[in-house]
């Protein structure tokens, strides 16, 4: 099936991203370090133009770290400054505080602005909060939580502007946009819990065989995918008569992968970036 999500409120969410670029003095761009090339989001770097930006490559701890490293190597030789980003790292905010402190101009009429982008559930409203080192965005672990830019003052010299995720209208790129899937960037109700994990097992297979014989005992993971999550879903009493449910065993698959369940795994290399992406989907900044 082909994977596509684009709720309305996404579309007031680019409008007011453009309008929002006009009075900012620097981004911090959010994407999945799990899966950097699907999960950055090609509009984003049209609006952003020559704006100073730092891209967190957040949820760097379920990730694997040999391939951030070598997301890190891509992105340097395209001059774009990067920083894997943990929550639980406080070297990481030190350094995108120094990124801010060295990006910013003195200002003395209004306070510098930064705004934050990224797709849906990719960690915005909690790096907000770690900023600010209080509550004050809402955060959830299902995708378009934040419905509206919210300006939040962090002190008298700077200001935060938090926008909605935003994915993209058409997502050419199907194995990107199985990916996304895969990540929780995209809501289990918005796609086919049993496709998708199909996809994601096989990727598995491919990639870390060892994390499925570790999590689900499956000694031979070259096998067909439907075999693969017959076998997660009969070790993990998704039974319905007749064989296995195999929405109920993509779902536990997928929740098991983005908790970190399966170890650290990234679901994409630089290899996988399209040689001719598609039009909308221009490769990295």
């Amino acid at each position: 099936m082909a994977i596509g999500w684009y709720p309305g409120h996404m579309h007031k969410a680019r409008k007011d991203i453009t309008q929002a670029l006009k009075t900012v003095d620097a981004v911090l761009e959010l994407v999945d370090a799990r899966l950097p090339y699907a999960s950055e989001n090609p509009l984003l770097n049209r609006l952003i133009g020559e704006v100073r930006r730092l891209r967190l490559l957040t949820k760097a701890d379920l990730a694997d770290p040999a391939v951030t490293a070598l997301w890190q190597a891509y992105y340097q030789e395209r001059g774009l400054l990067t920083l894997p980003f943990d929550k639980d790292e406080g070297k990481a905010l030190r350094q995108i505080l120094q990124f801010l402190q060295t990006s910013l101009p003195p200002r003395t009429s209004r306070p510098n602005r930064v705004l934050i982008v990224g797709i849906p559930n990719v960690g915005k409203s909690t790096l907000i909060n770690l900023l600010a080192q209080r509550k004050l965005a809402k955060v959830g672990n299902e995708p378009a939580v934040t419905k509206a830019r919210q300006e939040i003052r962090l002190n008298e010299s700077l200001v935060l502007l938090d926008t909605p995720g935003i994915l993209w209208p058409r997502l050419e790129d199907q194995d990107a946009a199985y990916r996304l899937a895969a990540s929780g960037a995209i809501r289990n109700t918005a796609i086919d819990l049993a496709d998708v994990g199909l996809y994601t097992i096989a990727l598995l297979a491919r990639r870390y065989p060892a994390a499925l014989g570790e999590r689900y005992g499956i000694e031979t993971p070259q096998q067909p995918a439907l075999e693969l999550l017959e076998q997660v879903g009969r070790r993990r009493g998704c039974l319905v008569r007749g064989g296995v449910d195999l929405t109920k065993a993509g779902e536990v698959l997928l929740q098991d992968l983005r908790s970190g369940k399966l170890g650290p795994i990234s679901l994409e290399t630089p290899d996988d970036i399209p040689a001719a992406p598609p039009e909308e989907a221009s490769p990295p900044a």
